[in-house]
C-alpha cells in the first residue's frame, strides 16, 4: 500500500493557484486511473486504486496548507503505512523553476509551511517527496511577494508547463506504486524533465 498525498488548499478560491499544484498532481493520477475523490476521511478527500496488483490511496488534505500534517498523520495511522517506504508527498516548490520535478527519499521541509507541519506531526523527515517547481521570472525578480504569489492563479501561458509536470509526476508515482527501484524512478524523471 502506497499513500500519496497532494498538498493544497480546499475550495474554489484556491483552484489553479501555485500552492495547489500538489492537488493537481494527484488529480492527474486519479484521472489517468478513472478514480474519483468521493470519500472524506481523516480530514482529507481520498480515492483508492491499483497499479497492477499494488494498491494505493490518493489523498488531498482539507485542513488548509499550514495544517496538512494533521491529516497526513491521521492517514498514516489509519492505513498503517510506514512513512519511510510507503508515503509520498507531492507539493509546490518555489525554489525549483516552473514545471521542474524533483523526487527525494527524505530531506528538510525548507520554507514550505505544509511540509514543515507534516515533518512536525510525523516527527520525521524520512518520507518520499515529489517537488513540483513553481518559480517564475516574476517571483525570481522579486516583483511579487511570496505569499501573494503562491495564492495567485496560474496564468494560461504557464499551464502547459505545469500540465507536463503533472503527467511526469503521475508517471513517477505509478512507477513507485508498482515497486520500481527508487533510483530508477529518479533517473526516469530526470530524463523526462529534459525532453
Amino acid at each position: 500500500m502506497i499513500l500519496i498525498v497532494g498538498l493544497g488548499n480546499p475550495g474554489a478560491r484556491y483552484k489553479n493557484t501555485y500552492h495547489n499544484v500538489g492537488f493537481m498532481a494527484v488529480d492527474a493520477l486519479a484521472k489517468k486511473h478513472k478514480l474519483r475523490f468521493a470519500k472524506s476521511e481523516c480530514d482529507a478527500r481520498t480515492a483508492k486504486g491499483k497499479v497492477g496488483g499494488a494498491e494505493f490511496v490518493l489523498a488531498k488534505p482539507q485542513t488548509y496548507m499550514n495544517l496538512s500534517g494533521e491529516a497526513v498523520r491521521k492517514l498514516v495511522r489509519a492505513y498503517g503505512v510506514d512513512p519511510a517506504t510507503e508515503l509520498v508527498v507531492c507539493y509546490d516548490d518555489v525554489d525549483l523553476p516552473l514545471g521542474r520535478l524533483r523526487l527525494r527519499e527524505s530531506g528538510s521541509a525548507g520554507t514550505h509551511n505544509g511540509m514543515r507541519n507534516i515533518v512536525a506531526e510525523l516527527a520525521t523527515e524520512n518520507f518520499m517527496r515529489l517537488r513540483i517547481g513553481t518559480r517564475t521570472q516574476e517571483l525570481a525578480n522579486g516583483e511579487i511577494p511570496l505569499l501573494d504569489f503562491v495564492l495567485s492563479k496560474i496564468p494560461f501561458d504557464q499551464m502547459s508547463a505545469l500540465e507536463k509536470a503533472e503527467d511526469g509526476a503521475a508517471m513517477a508515482l505509478e512507477d513507485l506504486i508498482g515497486g520500481a527501484p527508487f533510483a530508477r524512478v529518479q533517473e526516469k524523471l530526470n530524463h523526462y524533465a529534459k525532453q
